[in-house]
Formats: structure tokens, C-alpha cells, sequence
């Protein structure tokens, strides 16, 4: 079969299974192909289905917000990585922010309770206990949004990548690709507000390179989408780069490369020009500059630094406290748009956090 277009939109396909009393109903997407290429129509369909009430243990949540992020892509696919594949006919995972709706015997959360969890792309679940966190107890007034995004994964992996990986010191030049994405845009303004000389950041289109210029606080804006990466990079860091965050790969690493000086280093965080790719991609032309120049290169896991999340989140709160962070979200409205929404990720549809908004099922 033939995949359509992946811009198309058309009725999600919604398989209808039996509710039965004091259930909750629910509404899911499960991955029914693996894609070849960017997600089609026909990779996915919205399941509705019913929620029995939680054990004991177990509390069931009516999902408030989701989240879509690009490395959902390569869960997508049937191979071997750090975290195992979605499977096929199965509801995929994902960031969610619910509320408490009933809880089972021995558990100490309360209905009415916001938590975070992973049972994400649905708009219902219910989880074991241990497995949701609370909300609102560390004395943060943040709307709960914000630990999808800044003060969530992305927000963490910008941290770790600047501070941890690549050992971002005062009076450094940084250069950031994919800069008003959900990770770039905390990369940039934690980058500002742990004392870089320089940050560069680069975007899709005027109108996000002027934010990130105006509303990140970035000292340079490149427009990939204007001309040549590398000719604009050479000419705002003449001087060299010390430390490049790499979402992006391929010419955005290549011109890095070139850029960096002497000892710098590379935070090897993703590749989004090539996650839809359906054969390899040619690694950097210039990767001996590695060698001569004395790089390190090095990507890392999120999941390897829990033990830095303490710390993140003090930093984290205080600087969006002090104005030193802002927050940038995209929102699409209802479960039926989180393929899109996720579509979006890759054709730059999104400015900062990309996010579903829900309506809370019904019960019945």
C-alpha cells in the first residue's frame, strides 16, 4: 500500500470498543504501520475505548495536556535504541498532565490532584502510583504546562547538555541550532543566563529568527532558510564558537565543525533533519576537524542524568522567577490533533513547546 501524503488531513479512523458501568471513556491513537518516511494518515488510528476504576494502588487520570516531541519519531520504528519501539496496534506514550479523577485502596494522592505521567497521546489513564508525580507541592505557582516543556524533558535536556555535556564556562561563544524549538529555546536562555559572552542561535524564517533574537535574548539570529548556514555562521562567529548545541545535524554540524575552536565542544543532542530520512545520511565532509582541532563530540540520554533534575529544577524556577527564562508554546486544540501537531515538528510548525490541549472525557 502506498503511503498518502503526510500533510494530508483527514477523519482520524476511530475503532469504537463496548464501556461498560462506572467506567471512564477514553480516546487513544495507536501506531497500526511503521512509517516510511514522515507519519501518513494511515500509520495511525484514534481508539475509543473504557476505563474500569483504579485498583488498589492505582489512580485514573483525565489527561489536560500532552506532549509531542521528535524523538516520538524514532520509537516509531521496529529497531533496537535506548528506549523500546511504540508496538504496532498498541496506544502510544508520551508527557501528560492529568488530574486525578478517583483513586484505589492505599494510594495517598487525592481526586483533584494534578500530575505529570507518561501515558500520553490518550485522554485518559490509569497508573500505579508510583508511576505519576505530583504537582504543585514545591511551593511553584508555574502553570502545570510548563513541565512538559521548560521546566519538564526539554528544559532538562538544555540544562544537562550546556552545564553537564558540554561544560559551558562564563565569557564562552554558543552556538545553538533549532533555537525556537522546545529544547533550543531553553538552550539559548540558559546559555544567556549562565554567563556566555555570545550566543548565536539558528531558525526557520524571519519571523523566528527575530524571536529568538528579540524574545530569547540570542546576541545573533541565523535564518537557515536565507542562505548557506555555514556562510552565516563563519560571519557571526569570526572569532570562533567554544561550545555548539546540536539538535539539527547535518549542515548545521558541518558548519559547526568548521566554526569551532580549538577544544571545543559538541553537545550532540539530535539530528531532526534526519529523523524522517528512509536512508542514512552522509556524515559531516569536514568530521577531521575533530581530530585537528582537538573536539569533543558527545551525545548523551536524558534518562542517564535524573540525578542532576534537583538541581535543574531550583535553577529552573528561580530564572523563570527573575525573568532571566521566558516560556513559548504552540497549542493545538483536542486529541484528534496530535498527529498533526506532531506532523508539525518536523516542517517547523511549531514555535517553542509544541502542545495538546484536552477536554476532560466524560464519565458514565
Amino acid at each position: 500500500m502506498s503511503h498518502p501524503s503526510a500533510g494530508m488531513t483527514r477523519t482520524p479512523v476511530c475503532v469504537v470498543r463496548p464501556m461498560t458501568d462506572s467506567t471512564l471513556e477514553n480516546r487513544e491513537w495507536h501506531l497500526t504501520r511503521r512509517p516510511e518516511g514522515g507519519l501518513a494518515d494511515d500509520d495511525v488510528a484514534l481508539v475509543s475505548t473504557s476505563l474500569p476504576p483504579p485498583e488498589a494502588e492505582q489512580v485514573r487520570v483525565r489527561n489536560a495536556w500532552l506532549s509531542v516531541d521528535p524523538y516520538m519519531r524514532g520509537r516509531m520504528r521496529d529497531v533496537k535504541s535506548y528506549v523500546p519501539p511504540f508496538g504496532l496496534n498498541e496506544p502510544m506514550t508520551g508527557g501528560a498532565i492529568g488530574v486525578v479523577e478517583s483513586v484505589g485502596d492505599g494510594t495517598s494522592l487525592e481526586p483533584g490532584q494534578t500530575v505529570l505521567h507518561q501515558k500520553g497521546w490518550r485522554t485518559a489513564a490509569v497508573l500505579a502510583e508510583d508511576n505519576v508525580r505530583a504537582l504543585g507541592d514545591g511551593g511553584s505557582d508555574q502553570p502545570p504546562q510548563r513541565y512538559l516543556g521548560v521546566l519538564g524533558m526539554p528544559g532538562l535536556t538544555a540544562y544537562v547538555g550546556l552545564l553537564e555535556i558540554g561544560g559551558l564556562n562564563p565569557g564562552e561563544t554558543v552556538f545553538v541550532s533549532a533555537a525556537a524549538g522546545a529544547v533550543g529555546s531553553a538552550a539559548v536562555q540558559i546559555a544567556r543566563a549562565s554567563g556566555a559572552s555570545t550566543v548565536i542561535g539558528s531558525a526557520g524564517g524571519p519571523e523566528k529568527s527575530r524571536g529568538v533574537r528579540d524574545d530569547l535574548g540570542a546576541d545573533v539570529a541565523l535564518d537557515y532558510r536565507a542562505e548557506p548556514i555555514a556562510n552565516q555562521l563563519m560571519a557571526a562567529a569570526d572569532d570562533g564558537i567554544d561550545v555548539y548545541f546540536d539538535n539539527v545535524g547535518g549542515d548545521h554540524l558541518e558548519a559547526a565543525l568548521t566554526a569551532m575552536r580549538t577544544y571545543g565542544r559538541v553537545v550532540m543532542c539530535g539530528a531532526i533533519s534526519q529523523y524522517n530520512a528512509t536512508t542514512p545520511e552522509p556524515g559531516p565532509r569536514n568530521l577531521f576537524m575533530a581530530v585537528s582541532k582537538r573536539l569533543r563530540l558527545q551525545g548523551f540520554i536524558i534518562n542517564d542524568h535524573d540525578a542532576l533534575h534537583p538541581a535543574f529544577e531550583r535553577d529552573m524556577t528561580r530564572w523563570l522567577d527573575d525573568g532571566a527564562v521566558t516560556t513559548r508554546e504552540t497549542v493545538r486544540t483536542g486529541i484528534e490533533s496530535a498527529p498533526d501537531a506532531f506532523r508539525e515538528l518536523f516542517t517547523g510548525g511549531n514555535i517553542g513547546k509544541m502542545l495538546i490541549q484536552l477536554d476532560h472525557p466524560t464519565r458514565t
